[in-house]
């Protein structure tokens, strides 16, 4: 497969990153990506085309639900109240572009009005770390990338990722509560994809880079505007708007993939 796409594209010299599972491929000029799924012709491979100058990206700006964790948190606390199938319908619609994002977490959360904080606690146990999430985070941040998980879902969830993955910085969404229960409602102003597009800017502005410095990842409609602005923004087995929008996706490997797409080694990373 690879010999064949090296030819396609009039490549020359064919690096191995990581032993028959990441090859880069070196080529005169920067190749017709269509052209490259084409003649990978549906298998499951992930295929990226990117100049070889400025590969690396000294930013990392990540959504959290769907992307550095598997699922979604708010849909896994909708099932405490039994609400899970409900709530994650308008999730689904919203992440598809379908719902303003802001009335529809505003919708969901005062669905779980009167939920003992407890239940927060019961969700986090059940969320899992998507696979490759630690090793993109620790080693872009080992290479001197600022890391940052910027979600519209909620700081009690943020805050332990960010830590179990070495994030520098995390922001998202407040749930209110009045000391032992949920009031339904979520603090303003609402983290949405303006939001998290600003924060892509502030973080560049904040070390005196552009923009194109930065890798943006996500899921979501919400996360299209810092996926579109940031110099390698990937969908990560996104939904169909984002996944139709974005020039580079992960559709099938883990995260470690975005790793290789910025021409790191398999044996530079940090597991």
């Amino acid at each position: 497969m690879v010999a064949r796409v090296r030819e396609a594209v009039g490549g020359t010299l064919v690096t191995w990153l990581s032993d028959g599972e990441a090859a880069d491929i070196t080529c005169p000029q920067l190749p017709d990506l269509a052209l490259v799924r084409t003649i990978l012709g549906g298998a499951a491979i992930d295929a990226f085309a990117l100049p070889a100058e400025g590969r690396r990206r000294a930013l990392l700006i990540a959504d959290m639900d769907s992307t550095i964790l598997v699922g979604e948190t708010l849909d896994e606390l909708a099932d405490e109240v039994g609400l899970k199938e409900r709530i994650a319908e308008i999730t689904a619609r919203s992440m598809n572009g379908e719902l303003d994002f802001r009335t529809a977490l505003r919708e969901r959360v005062a669905m779980l009005r009167g939920l003992d904080l407890s239940a927060l606690d019961r969700t986090w146990a059940r969320m899992t770390l998507m696979p490759g999430a630690q090793t993109l985070v620790r080693t872009m941040r080992a290479h001197g990338a600022t890391t940052a998980l910027v979600s519209g879902g909620f700081t009690f969830f943020t805050g332990r990722v960010a830590a179990l993955c070495d994030f520098h910085y995390h922001r998202s969404n407040i749930l209110l509560d009045d000391g032992a229960r949920l009031t339904g409602e979520v603090a303003e102003p609402i983290l949405d994809r303006d939001a998290k597009l600003a924060e892509l800017r502030a973080l560049a502005a904040g070390r005196d880079l552009g923009t194109e410095a930065a890798l943006a990842i996500g899921d979501g409609a919400n996360d299209l505007a810092m996926i579109r602005e940031a110099g390698l923004g990937i969908a990560y087995r996104a939904k169909p708007i984002v996944a139709a929008e974005a020039r580079h996706r992960i559709d099938h490997a883990d995260l470690r993939a975005a790793l290789f797409a910025q021409g790191y080694h398999a044996e530079q990373f940090i597991a």
